[in-house]
């Protein structure tokens, strides 16, 4: 733009040659300007064209698509003017020109940018004024991208639909599509794949960007989808099509995208048919799979099924009237032979020329390919919309005084983008003439719903049944095995038989509150046990608990009742109630045994029964060596005994031993915290809830300071066997502390060979043991001769007892 002068000139220069038909040109109030390619390039000369420097041959193929895509614009533009409520007392008019080639169409482009056959830059977007207001096309990513840059960046609106590059709003700030990008496209072909199972499967295009583009958002949106890309290829025209299908076949691929133009999918095909390539899914992108030639293509059936992705497939009223009406091609034969040698012997051309086009009847038109016929249709209704808008019109008119720019007509949405609608078409090449099928649909709002038809029929071209064909590198493991990667290809794999406690499907762990058999097909939720407090053991273990605490209560009065009795004195005395209170509340822990365990009832079940039993031993402990130092050490030692009466050692060592007891226990519940826990390892079936013993360390050191003062005990019961019978407890202490040791070995030894959540009911069986072999070993006699022998519970008679002792003692 630093020379306008330059392109003033290029203006002119085009400007000589062009031509003004009422097909390419219209007057009005607004101009919009059209963009479509009317000749297609003669590629298999195009290497001749470059060597001979001449255009000519680009002429000579016309496009009967562009010319219905710019008869479409004519109907358009037509049925607008002609409505009475969208743009009331306003006229829309048209230029169009011939997309000839990428760089024969800047007299086309600098023509919509001029103002009066002149274009002056850098001028402000307020004060430009150039002859269109909006643009339609051109319709292809390559032939977009040429001419975007000049348009957008005076922010004339373009709407087209091409590449997802374009929607880029920082580098094309006015481009608008009416149908969707690439990305919404490849989006729709890989739902189209995973709906019917697929994940081996290839990705054709073409040396251009529309296939670029589309092969790297392929790449990109497979990822996590279980789809692998086995086979890519960007081919030319001159390519070996031949070679690149046997590769296909023989890598066992049966679905097939081709995302290329269509003179590139014709060749595929073409190749397929004439390489006997048989029983195949070829997806068809959007540029070809409305294309009207490639059906009826000799052989075309036995290749397999033909999916294409096309635009919903909308009619558009009274177009073909209007075609039959106005569009060229109804002159006779003659007329259409002078066109011909007319055309042979021009030898240059402008870019509103299309005497080829004379030679198609109504019936090419309308029967051609569709593809982008709704897309025109909308983007001419889109910029006549917007327009109603900036003009402020109502039902009955417009403010044709407004003034209005280029900018302000790309007042569409928020991002200038449409609604996705795709449709998925079926070719059915089984009928004669091949039809296209509409079976399933793709919306994008206001959320993806991808559907299609579940009883479409793939026997129209494979012979083998109605099934769906099979595109996957390995077949899908049964229930109850995993994949086992072979190769590059997550899609390649062996099955592997999965072990227990693993998801049948994949052989990841189930979840912890799941569980299943070697090789089963699911995965079962585990029970959750624990002791309840409905269960029969747990019935029976609380009775025998209640009846424990009833009796020690009842003792405990009875003691008290008959505090000044030898009976009770021999007992110990006041240290019965002690021993009593601590086997009280040692029976109450039993009772957190039951029902689903917490952190406290963990606690208070070991900690309680643990430290209070102890108690209760020490007190044993105490009262054995009393009865061994008054009768056999208070005369051997008499200052000792002396020392002990005076202090009352007995209760400085159950003090102290207790003290001692106290704190192992504290450190046993402090450093390793005993604690509820789901043992989801013993058993595949169950989860046991269980309370953690805590730190070994620290629960040895209790338990040993426990069974060191039964060992105590157990001595000095020993050392006191020969005293008076009232007096001599060493039987009955014994006794007790025997049960009290097999009873806790039996219980560990238990504990550690077998796993049950009844392990939990043993333990309290054991601390019942525990607390009976004390109760009726050394209370249970004792109440006995109080209740029922009153005559042995007299001074008299333990005097009687201690006199025969001596006497006995004197005479050995």
């Amino acid at each position: 733009w630093s020379n306008p002068l330059i392109f003033l000139s290029i203006l002119l220069f085009f400007k000589a040659f062009s031509c003004s038909t009422s097909e390419f040109r219209s007057e009005g109030d607004y101009l919009l300007g059209g963009l479509f390619a009317l000749h297609e390039i003669d590629r298999t000369h195009f290497n001749y064209m470059l060597l001979t420097s001449t255009l000519t041959f680009l002429r000579h193929s016309t496009s009967k698509s562009g010319y219905k895509m710019l008869q479409v614009m004519r109907f358009a533009v037509e049925e607008i003017n002609n409505s009475t409520t969208l743009l009331p007392n306003v006229s829309l008019g048209y230029e169009i020109f011939d997309h000839c080639s990428n760089t024969g169409n800047f007299h086309s482009v600098l023509s919509f940018l001029s103002n009066n056959g002149s274009i002056r830059p850098k001028e402000k977007l307020n004060n430009y004024q150039p002859k269109v207001i909006a643009l339609a096309g051109p319709y292809g990513s390559s032939r977009t991208i040429t001419v975007a840059p000049l348009i957008t960046m005076d922010l004339i609106p373009m709407v087209n639909s091409a590449s997802y590059e374009l929607s880029n709003k920082i580098q094309y700030p006015s481009f608008v599509r009416t149908i969707p990008s690439n990305k919404d496209l490849i989006e729709m072909i890989i739902h189209l794949i995973r709906w019917f199972g697929w994940n081996w499967v290839a990705f054709l295009g073409s040396q251009d960007d529309y296939s670029t583009d589309g092969l790297k958002l392929f790449n990109k949106y497979i990822n996590n989808t279980g789809i692998c890309l086995a086979y890519q290829e960007g081919l030319s025209l001159n390519a070996n099509y031949s070679l690149t299908l046997r590769k296909i076949d023989k890598l066992n691929i049966n679905v097939i995208v081709i995302f290329a133009l269509k003179e590139y999918a014709s060749k595929i095909i073409k190749a397929a048919i004439a390489n006997n390539i048989q029983e195949k899914v070829w997806i068809a992108s959007h540029s070809w799979a409305m294309n009207q030639q490639l059906p009826r293509e000799p052989g075309i059936r036995k290749i397999g099924t033909i999916i294409g992705i096309a635009d919903r497939l909308l009619s558009l009223p009274r177009f073909n009237e209007f075609v039959f009406n106005k569009a060229k091609g109804t002159a006779d034969a003659g007329h259409n032979d002078k066109a011909v040698s007319d055309v042979q012997n021009k030898n240059e051309t402008c870019n509103q020329d299309c005497d080829y086009c004379s030679l198609m009847t109504a019936e090419d038109i309308i029967n051609e390919s569709p593809t982008n016929s709704f897309a025109v249709y909308s983007a001419i209704y889109t910029i006549a919309h917007a327009l109603h808008k900036v003009l402020q019109c109502d039902m009955n008119e417009c403010h044709k005084n407004i003034t209005v720019k280029p900018y302000m007509v790309m007042k569409y949405d928020q991002n200038y983008d449409p609604t996705i609608c795709y449709g998925v078409v079926l070719w059915r090449t089984d009928l004669s003439p091949p039809q296209f099928e509409m079976v399933g649909t793709y919306d994008k709002l206001p959320e993806i719903t991808f559907t299609v038809d579940n009883t479409l029929n793939f026997n129209n071209t494979f012979s083998c049944s109605l099934k769906v064909p099979f595109s996957n590198c390995s077949v899908e493991c049964k229930a109850g095995y995993s994949r086992q990667p072979e190769g590059f290809h997550s899609c390649c794999f062996t099955c592997k038989k999965c072990p227990r406690n693993r998801d049948p499907y994949t052989c990841f762990p189930c979840a912890e509150s799941e569980w299943s058999d070697e090789g089963s097909t699911t995965c079962k939720t585990r029970s959750v046990v624990y002791p309840q407090f409905t269960e029969i053991p747990s019935i029976i273990v609380m009775i025998s608990t209640a009846c424990l605490i009833i009796l020690l209560f009842a003792i405990f009065c009875l003691f008290a009742y008959n505090y000044d009795t030898p009976v009770v004195k021999s007992a110990g005395g006041s240290m019965c109630f002690l021993m009593l209170a601590s086997l009280i509340l040692s029976s109450v822990s039993v009772l957190f045994f039951f029902e689903k365990p917490t952190s406290l009832f963990c606690l208070l079940r070991n900690a309680i029964f643990t430290f209070f039993f102890t108690v209760c031993i020490s007190c044993l402990t105490v009262r054995s060596f009393q009865i061994v130092c008054v009768f056999k050490m208070a005369a051997q030692f008499p200052k000792v005994y002396s020392l002990w009466v005076k202090h009352n050692g007995q209760w400085l060592f159950i003090a102290f031993s207790s003290f001692v007891h106290l704190i192992s226990c504290v450190v046993w519940m402090t450093v390793n915290p005993i604690k509820a826990i789901a043992d989801s390892w013993t058993f595949n079936d169950q989860i046991m809830l269980i309370c953690e013993i805590g730190n070994t360390i620290t629960l040895i050191i209790v338990m040993f300071i426990s069974w060191f003062l039964g060992f105590l005990c157990l001595l000095f019961s020993y050392m006191g066997r020969d005293l008076p019978k009232n007096y001599n407890e060493a039987k009955s202490i014994t006794f007790s502390l025997i049960l009290y040791y097999l009873t806790w070995i039996a219980y560990f030894t238990v504990y550690l060979s077998i796993k049950s959540k009844y392990i939990v009911i043993l333990n309290a069986v054991a601390q019942i043991s525990s607390i009976n072999g004390i109760l009726f070993s050394h209370f249970i006699p004792k109440s006995y001769i109080i209740i029922f022998q009153p005559q042995k519970n007299t001074p008299t008679y333990f005097q009687t007892s201690i006199q025969n002792y001596t006497q006995t003692i004197s005479r050995s």
